[in-house]
């Protein structure tokens, strides 16, 4: 078959979506990326994709673009002629739904979070809202990753029961995020954030915990990794990275191609973002058998078992992540590590890419045999 998967950025499909594309060309199946160029777009290319550029803004959510991007939608569906679609990101869920469901294509749509669209107030939910419903409509089959998002949606009625179906994330390649051996006790503890340094995913909130711990705790050590990305509307600019590297508060390791090292390195991998869908550092790091610090919201603690594989704490509240590291901190040392291996286990059972594969095949399968 020929598989196009649209999103709006290339590097996503690199980073989220590698093992759904890995396994549609194993299995014969062409596959084309309908999305914007980026520096992902030629290691794409050498896995055996074909690359259809679209340059498309990502931010805001205009009704007024839904005329152009529908458009543009049926001119690249109709010259790629796909035998099914793969979406992720709001834009290309909702303008793509409405382009492919015209042109009686099959549209296999997944909600990988809510974002700024619920997280922003009621004007842009309302109109997330209005737009979702009939795009969303006539589909069959809309993946979501975690609980919380679907039941959103279901409460808006935005899709139907029958519609809405649960995936553990992206998944994760078990056998590339491997066990990794605990840090030794001697050394200082380390816990580490791997986000985008954006407001949203708590980064503040981190810095300030981290503040907190080191009046008490001197020797730890808090490390952000992750991209500074200007284009988000809730970005934090470098000055402001940079004074809190000088103060002492945190160490800055910029942006990696592999954050296994990392994350081998760490005590604990900590992530106070106020939503996700599914996210993939803290499936990482359990992977790894690293203990995690989330805050308890849509997304984070689907990933979590409380108290079991990590530390659950309240969102926008640095004091509440500062107790829970020094909950941590306080741990013996041997429960630090049969909580990694909890979170390792988790993800064995829960969350090993196959069982995604697996269900985008099953998807695409009845998708094309209703057509």
């Amino acid at each position: 078959m020929r598989i196009l998967l649209t999103v709006n950025a290339a590097w996503n499909v690199w980073n989220f979506r590698r093992p759904i594309v890995q396994s549609m060309l194993a299995e014969g199946h062409s596959v084309s990326i309908l999305a914007p160029s980026d520096d992902a777009s030629p290691a794409l290319e050498r896995l055996g994709c074909q690359l259809l550029p679209f340059e498309m803004d990502a931010k805001g959510l205009n009704p007024l673009d839904a005329v152009k991007l529908v458009r543009r939608f049926r001119h690249h569906f109709g010259q790629a002629r796909p035998d099914a679609i793969l979406s992720y990101t709001i834009k290309n869920n909702i303008f793509g739904a409405m382009a492919a469901t015209s042109m009686r294509i099959p549209f296999i749509p997944t909600v990988t979070g809510l974002g700024t669209a619920f997280l922003s107030g009621n004007l842009l939910q309302t109109v997330a809202t209005q737009l979702y419903r009939p795009a969303f409509r006539s589909l069959d089959t809309v993946f979501f990753q975690n609980p919380d998002d679907r039941n959103e949606f279901l409460k808006h009625r935005l899709v139907s029961e029958t519609q809405a179906r649960l995936l553990p994330g992206s998944g994760i390649d078990l056998a590339h995020f491997l066990q990794t051996q605990f840090p030794d006790e001697a050394k200082p503890p380390i816990f580490l954030m791997v986000a985008r340094l954006l407001r949203d995913k708590g980064t503040y909130e981190f810095v300030e915990a981290a503040r907190q711990i080191k009046t008490v705790r001197s020797d730890a050590r808090f490390q952000l990794l992750g991209a500074l990305d200007s284009e988000n509307r809730t970005a934090i600019g470098a000055p402001e990275v940079e004074a809190w590297v000088a103060q002492g508060v945190v160490e800055y390791l910029g942006q990696v191609d592999d954050v296994r090292p990392h994350v081998a390195a760490a005590s604990c991998v900590v992530l106070p973002s106020y939503r996700e869908g599914a996210p993939r550092t803290l499936i990482e790091a359990a992977s790894m058998a690293r203990p995690v610090i989330a805050t308890d919201v849509p997304g984070c603690r689907s990933v979590v078992d409380r108290d079991v594989s990590g530390f659950l704490c309240e969102v926008r509240n640095p004091d509440s992540l500062a107790a829970a590291m020094q909950r941590f901190l306080e741990l013996p040392h041997a429960v630090k590590i049969e909580m990694g291996l909890a979170g390792r286990a988790k993800m064995e059972r829960e969350f090993d890419q196959s069982i995604v594969v697996s269900a985008y095949r099953q998807a695409i399968g009845a998708a094309v045999q209703a057509m």
